[in-house]
């Protein structure tokens, strides 16, 4: 069975950028981080940025406070955690027009990174993308709740848009359903939700498993900042939030935006299907979380999985499985 690394919100602009522009680009990354990670058969993640040296900050979204653009050198970053696929459906994948996110699909396909959630038109947006592991075949559909103003067109780039709060729209029932047929292995991967929150919502919550309902086996999301607890569909697992793996932001004390998980996923492995190993976001660089760090982890997983109808067991200090709460072992 393969092995599926999957990471949440991955930004690379303002001081991320920075860091990269001093050093090594792939000194973001803790070096456990890379060796874990390169560990896994395939990556995963949302790049919450666009990748250009062009552009400048857009203006059809109204009010909007934040604007994310890496260096082209940041695909070294990507590159260094073993990154194959990246999700683009987000809310800054257009921060800077589209001739950034045309220079951002360019730049991860020169560093041989598929793309899923955008693209130079509503049909390479919304299309999964398929991807060979061992043992078989990983599909992979995402797609993003906000904004509107950045959905793509027939003929105009941009995001793979959802209202989700509606219900499941035909088009992501029927790509789901599409991408089914081509793999082993389906992966839906939604950016959706407001920031800061820490547990889904009950949309959320009938999206996911209308997502599975639809053919997807895991259902894995980003958007809050912060981790949620794990649920378990009929497919298999429900990770509503897998919170960030880089930035630069604020963190808030309390809610504590500064750790995140990166989940491994093991499709049919009977004992460890899921599991989640924490990590500590450090301004601009991300490392393994330790000590209080992982404790603090440790307790937010145990009280928001049982809320969610899963348990999870603590393997080491770092890392934790999850299991469905009807699960022997």
């Amino acid at each position: 069975m393969p092995t599926i690394g999957l990471l949440g919100d991955v930004m690379l602009g303002r001081g991320v950028a920075g860091r990269i522009g001093e050093g090594a680009p792939e000194d973001v990354w803790a070096p456990e981080v890379r060796e874990l990670c390169c560990g896994c058969d395939l990556v995963i993640c949302n790049l919450e940025c666009c990748l250009s040296a062009r552009g400048r900050p857009i203006e059809r979204v109204r009010d909007k406070p934040f604007f994310f653009r890496g260096p082209p050198e940041a695909t070294r970053s990507v590159r260094a955690i073993g990154v194959t696929v990246a999700g683009l459906a987000n809310n800054h994948a257009l921060d800077y027009e589209s001739e950034a996110l045309i220079d951002t699909l360019d730049l991860l396909g020169e560093a041989e990174i598929a793309v899923v959630g955008a693209g130079p038109d509503r049909a390479a947006a919304r299309a999964g993308a398929v991807i060979d592991v061992p043992e078989g075949r990983l599909g992979l559909v995402a797609l993003a709740d906000h904004p509107a103003e950045f959905a793509a067109d027939a003929d105009q780039p941009g995001i793979a848009y959802a209202d989700l709060r509606r219900g499941l729209p035909e088009w992501v029932e029927a790509e789901l359903a599409r991408t089914r047929e081509r793999c082993d292995w389906l992966i839906a991967f939604p950016h959706w939700g407001p920031n800061m929150t820490a547990e889904p919502a009950g949309w959320q919550r009938r999206a996911a498993a209308a997502m599975q309902g639809a053919g997807a086996d895991l259902v894995a999301g980003h958007s809050s900042h912060l981790f949620h607890g794990v649920g378990w569909g009929a497919r298999g697992p429900l990770l509503f939030d897998l919170g960030d793996a880089l930035d630069d932001y604020r963190v808030d004390p309390r809610l504590r935006n500064d750790l995140g998980v990166l989940a491994i996923w093991r499709p049919g492995d009977p004992e460890a299907e899921l599991e989640l190993v924490g990590l500590e976001l450090d301004f601009c660089h991300t490392r393994i979380a330790e000590g209080e760090d992982a404790e603090w982890i440790a307790r937010r997983l145990e009280r928001a999985c049982l809320e969610l109808g899963t348990r999870v067991e603590r393997t080491s200090q770092r890392r934790f499985r999850v299991h469905r709460a009807d699960q022997p072992g």
